[in-house]
């Protein structure tokens, strides 16, 4: 992923002022370490900060159309480039760029092309003939943007708060899907799906079109022309991503450059979850393996950074966030640019523990929906910031817009969890790819529980994250905290931890105000937690706050349970999916 940033129509055409707007653009250096550039039409600025991908010899950016009337900056992929490129045969293209199609596209359809873009991008579109930009984000958000505007009557763009936070009297995250012309001066939404409007649907199951849908937006996202790997946990979503990877990647241009073996990543404590079944897997599939251990003291170490980058103070991403930041950066050390890696599947299939207690499938199908409309703000920000902060690209397959719309086409009730027939969670996703004449995974991986990222690579992380938290946040801090922070007021000393840092680095009421917040159990929305009465009293976003479902639940803390640890909560060790409290 690249970096940009825009400053348009801000009435100053100076060298003081490029020089200004060139070091703004320097803080999202990170994002793009390998070219830096600049276009300038009268008082409007394209920055762009490029991590070289595709076509790394001649693909800088910004890009331009034929006579240069018109300029994009853009952070993204585009699958579908050579296939729109033949649909401009009247058009001179001036590099192998993916992304130079998009000025072209500019100029035969308007506005209208952004549909055809198959791919995730965040983008600013200048045309010099009128002055006028448009600026946009892909359909879920898994590039990040913000826009903001300035006291002077510009408008800014960048691809992370710390570009325009210091510049802007407001700003605001860019909405997913979404179009922003300068001509109308506001958003229009350009992503429509049926499941966006959380109508129920009822197409009947299909494993096998299902199977297809996924394998295609792997394929899609082996485009590269350079090394590249998978982020593999060992659990269902980043194993399926790493199977298929592994079965197509020999007859990509991709595996004749670098060798036909795929390369696997892993990060993890010391005899973690994650760790242990990740090197199975990659065994399985004949990976060249690489497993990344740390302490939790080396995670503390780097909480201050990791906020620093990911710009948020949301406890369950800060806690997954982490691992993923120090694990990219031993990963970009080994050369490798870009990996492929399973979020999404969680929110697309339910498959977060909580939706064990889903009542019927209409609450089933609309908390998914809530939670793919959220995930640029959870999911796709860790993913995203915790490997740009290190100058990695991370693609993501299950976002990709034809699976989603595959996958939320179907009856929700083939999603359920329904231990009486023996379907878990995401089962409809591990039936697809239950092939008994070619195993994609052996079958206890492709049927072992879900892990959140954060509980996988080790549960003494998070409790170590809590004890650090409470040494440096006494309960006299805990008491005034609905008066120091009264938008978001953290409720346990973690969250109070980190928002103490996030406010040093952004202590802007717009910045405090792009981070979510809400009662979370096991990463639920809020409305979720109105399934089961016993959750409002154990809000952890953790896995494990699932009582009554998760193999290492926190228990209540009674005297019937045993009593409670330094945290109010023990696990239990009882056998069993269902656990019974």
């Amino acid at each position: 992923m690249c970096g940009i940033l825009a400053v348009l129509g801000c009435g100053d055409e100076s060298q003081g002022k490029r020089v200004h707007v060139l070091e703004l653009s320097r803080r999202l250096k990170h994002r793009g370490p390998d070219w830096s550039g600049l276009h300038q039409v009268a008082d409007n600025y394209l920055c762009h900060q490029r991590l070289a991908i595709i076509d790394p010899a001649s693909g800088d950016q910004p890009l331009y159309n034929e006579d240069k009337s018109v300029s994009v900056a853009v952070n993204g992929e585009i699958y579908n480039h050579e296939e729109l490129r033949a649909r401009l045969s009247g058009h001179r293209f001036r590099t192998g760029s993916d992304c130079e199609v998009i000025a072209h596209l500019y100029e035969e359809y308007g506005e209208r092309f952004i549909d055809m873009l198959d791919g995730v991008f965040s983008f600013v579109l200048l045309d010099a003939r009128d002055k006028s930009f448009i600026a946009a984000r892909d359909a879920i958000g898994v590039t990040p943007l913000y826009i903001g505007w300035g006291i002077d009557g510009s408008v800014w763009i960048s691809s992370e708060m710390k570009g325009l936070n210091d510049d802007c009297e407001h700003f605001e995250i860019f909405p997913p899907g979404n179009l922003y012309s300068s001509k109308e001066k506001c958003f229009k939404r350009w992503y429509n799906p049926p499941w966006f409007s959380e109508v129920i649907p009822s197409v009947p199951y299909d494993p096998l079109r299902l199977r297809s849908a996924f394998e295609k937006a792997v394929i899609k996202r082996l485009m590269t022309d350079v090394p590249f790997g998978v982020l593999l946990s060992g659990g269902l979503d980043s194993s399926l991503v790493a199977a298929v990877a592994a079965r197509h990647f020999a007859g990509t241009k991709a595996a004749k450059r670098w060798g036909t073996r795929l390369h696997s990543f892993c990060v993890g404590l010391e005899g973690s979850p994650d760790l242990k079944a990740a090197k199975e897997v990659a065994d399985h599939l004949g990976t060249v393996h690489h497993e990344f251990n740390f302490t939790v003291q080396d995670g503390i170490d780097a909480i201050e950074d990791v906020i620093y980058h990911i710009e948020t103070y949301d406890v369950t991403t800060i806690r997954a966030s982490t691992l993923m930041f120090q694990m990219s950066r031993k990963i970009k050390a080994l050369g490798v640019k870009m990996v492929i890696s399973g979020e999404g599947a969680d929110e697309i299939f339910g498959g977060y523990l909580y939706f064990h207690k889903a009542p019927n499938k209409e609450e089933f199908h609309q908390e998914t929906c809530r939670k793919i409309k959220a995930l640029h703000q959870y999911d796709c920000l860790r993913a995203n910031k915790a490997t740009s902060a290190w100058g990695l690209e991370v693609r993501v397959p299950f976002l990709d817009k034809e699976f989603i719309d595959e996958a939320m086409s179907i009856d929700p009730e083939w999603k359920m969890i329904r231990p009486d027939l023996g379907r878990i969670e995401k089962w409809i996703l591990r039936k697809a790819f239950d092939d008994e004449e070619q195993p994609f995974l052996p079958k206890h991986i492709l049927y072992r529980q879900k892990e959140q990222f954060s509980d996988g690579v080790g549960y003494s992380w998070i409790d170590g994250l809590k004890d650090h938290a409470a040494s440096n946040v006494s309960d006299k801090m805990m008491s005034n905290a609905k008066f120091i922070y009264p938008h978001n007021t953290p409720t346990t000393k973690e969250a109070y931890y980190y928002r103490m840092i996030f406010e040093r680095y952004f202590p802007q009421s717009s910045a405090i105000l792009t981070v979510p917040g809400g009662p979370s159990v096991a990463c639920s929305t809020a409305k979720a937690i109105e399934w089961d009465a016993q959750w409002s009293g154990n809000l952890d976003p953790s896995g494990r706050a699932a009582l009554g479902v998760h193999l290492s639940a926190y228990e209540q803390d009674t005297v019937a349970v045993g009593g409670s640890n330094k945290h109010g909560v023990m696990k239990t060790v009882v056998p069993g999916v269902a656990i019974e409290t």
